[in-house]
């Protein structure tokens, strides 16, 4: 018999990539999807919903019961109220769905930078994930490091003459980002996998770990050019962030804009490794390792112009 599989979140940078390995390994999946999604998927064994479980569960009402659910979900912005909507309140309907059909596995991708938290969309992942470890349902919680995405978005500055700005001297941080499609293909592979039960599971890409300074000589290097470096000191981001905090008290917009300039802060200060509490350290040993595709590799198919849009109308097979 093939499984049916909810993917919340689908029309989300990594939920699309999930829907995609789970059709290729011939389950059957539904894929909820935001209204506004501008692609759409097309498979005879897929079934699209639209809603947004930030407002109710709707959308899942008339779905016929599913084996699996895999929740994607994630705030975009990062702000105090869309954090606690996404990361907790839509999660916690799709607890709901998922216990009433009795799922195999409630499947959650989460994010490694949780193991410091500090934001607020942080603190409401793990608040989900307390609360998923708490149900009666069977689970597995995924912490990815960073994506080669995240990891992109200088390169166009590089190709026009600009320089790649960095904090501090570029080596305050390092991660293993893990390509989408690896990701995806990884977190398809726990779903049946009996000792990623009641498990929370950290994955990197390939290695070995990479600074910001480590990505700006790798770039030199695929553009053949030499790299100017511009530092930047990530300390302005708190001192902006604590000017506008007095002010969000009143008014949520620069309560948002202050968060956002304390996610700044965190990216530029903390590694996306596994953070070792015997040494107190971020470690590149402790971080595990999934998938074959490079930040190189994803670096040269940008450059070449490979890279296919994530809009239009997107067909599998």
């Amino acid at each position: 018999m093939t499984h049916r599989v909810l993917v919340a979140g689908a029309s989300g940078y990594i939920g699309r990539h999930v829907v995609e390995a789970l059709l290729q390994r011939d389950y059957r999946v539904v894929a909820q999807l935001r209204p506004s999604a501008q692609w759409t998927l097309s498979h005879p064994n897929l079934e699209c919903v639209y809603g947004e479980l930030t407002e109710s569960a709707q959308c899942l009402q008339n779905i016929q019961a599913c084996d699996f659910v895999i929740s994607c979900l994630a705030s975009r912005s990062g702000g105090v109220r869309d954090a606690r909507l996404v990361e907790y309140d839509a999660n916690n309907r799709l607890l709901a769905a998922a216990s009433q059909w009795g799922v195999q596995r409630f499947l959650l991708l989460s994010a490694i930078c949780v193991q410091k938290p500090r934001l607020a969309f942080q603190k409401e992942k793990l608040r989900f994930e307390a609360k998923l470890r708490a149900s009666n349902l069977p689970w597995t919680i995924i912490r990815p490091t960073a994506f080669f995405k995240s990891l992109s978005g200088q390169i166009a500055r590089l190709q026009q003459g600009k320089s790649f700005l960095v904090f501090g001297n570029g080596t305050l941080t390092a991660c293993k980002p893990i390509a989408e499609q690896d990701l995806a293909a990884y977190i398809v592979e726990q779903l049946t996998d009996a000792s990623a039960i009641e498990a929370i599971l950290p994955i990197g890409g390939p290695g070995p770990a990479i600074t910001p300074l480590g990505q700006a000589q790798l770039l030199g290097h695929l553009l053949q050019q030499p790299i100017k470096i511009r530092s930047l000191p990530p300390r302005l981001f708190l001192i902006v962030a604590a000017v506008l905090s007095p002010f969000g008290l009143v008014f949520s917009r620069v309560r948002d804009q202050a968060e956002f300039l304390r996610i700044a802060h965190f990216y530029a200060t903390e590694s996306m490794l596994v953070w070792s509490e015997e040494s107190s350290t971020y470690s590149e040993a402790l971080t595990p390792e999934s998938g074959s595709k490079t930040l190189s590799d994803c670096y040269q198919q940008i450059i070449r112009g490979d890279v296919v849009s994530e809009l239009g109308e997107h067909k599998l097979f």
